[in-house]
């Protein structure tokens, strides 16, 4: 495993996301995710990134259970606030320790303000969630504060600016979304700005680890398809890391040998041409910008998205 600095702390290149857990009867598969987490711990995974709402609201009492039960000395814990269901002040209070109670700690290492977009920002500003949240790092509850992004490159920017007190940031980024949401140019305007940044959706919601036969054609046989789509962002120096969602033991086996490689600069000028190849092959097809994220649940139309 290759490490990186994260707000000063040393981070694994390879974060676990929590929220594709393998389920049974729309529950969280306990044994089988257990051993998934105690693999990505052996293999040098440090860094467990959940959130309120994932699973159902299963994921963290899942990880209370267990990863955090089990290392919580040795593993930096991430998860975010739903700032969509906040609406008092007390709101954030009674979710921020709920929070604690289900996953069994009495600290979070990263604390993340959920997919905030300009719409979210000024409910944010409105309700002094900020300042909620820097009272609850004076307290010792939270070390390092974050916001994950879903909106413009020009809201981006807005959220960074309109706060001096972040330390991370969290975007969704990949070969084929190099321009949408924050896009490299986030990526690079937040690094500017003292910001560190993790990377989610490196894969597309899975879509990258197997995509349509033009763009593995594109790609060849010189890298699997997973090797190019984490390659490209661990090839950037702004990236401290990325989250990849392992539901399955082949995926976190897979995936641990690959971020043993990971170093900024692995990928040659003919590697980034063959990505922007593959990325103009992708655009060309009608597919749908979809990662399976759930956010766009429930669908106002009764749609089972």
């Amino acid at each position: 495993m290759q490490y990186r600095s994260l707000c000063g702390e040393k981070v694994s290149v390879l974060g676990y996301g929590c929220m594709r857990f393998p389920t049974k009867d729309d529950k969280i598969d306990f044994e089988t995710s257990e051993r998934l987490l105690e693999r990505a711990f052996s293999g040098g995974i440090n860094y467990y990134d959940t959130a309120y709402p994932y699973h159902n609201r299963q994921s963290e009492d899942f990880l209370g259970k267990t990863i955090v039960k089990n290392h919580r000395k040795d593993i930096l814990l991430a998860t975010k606030c739903p700032v969509w269901e906040v609406n008092t002040p007390e709101d954030f209070d009674r979710i921020f320790n709920d929070q604690l109670s289900k996953l069994g700690t009495d600290y979070i290492d990263f604390y993340l303000l959920h997919a905030l977009d300009s719409e979210r920002w000024e409910h944010v500003l409105k309700l002094g969630l900020l300042e909620r949240t820097l009272a609850l790092k004076n307290e010792g509850k939270i070390r390092h504060i974050g916001f994950s992004f879903h909106d413009s490159l020009d809201s981006f920017k807005t959220i960074i600016n309109g706060w001096d007190k972040w330390e991370f940031c969290q975007i969704q980024l990949n070969y084929i979304n190099i321009d949408h949401q924050a896009g490299i140019a986030g990526l690079e305007y937040a690094k500017s700005k003292g910001l560190d940044v993790i990377i989610m959706e490196p894969l597309l919601g899975g879509r990258l680890a197997n995509p349509p036969a033009e763009v593995k054609k594109t790609l060849g046989k010189s890298r699997t398809p997973v090797d190019f789509a984490l390659s490209f962002l661990w090839n950037r120096p702004e990236v401290s890391l990325l989250l990849s969602g392992m539901g399955a033991m082949e995926q976190v086996e897979d995936n641990l040998a690959l971020a043993d490689k990971a170093k900024v600069g692995m990928l040659s000028r003919l590697e980034l041409n063959i990505l922007a190849k593959a990325k103009q092959v992708f655009d060309s097809k009608p597919f749908v910008a979809c990662t399976a994220c759930g956010y766009c649940m429930p669908c106002p139309a009764g749609l089972d998205i």
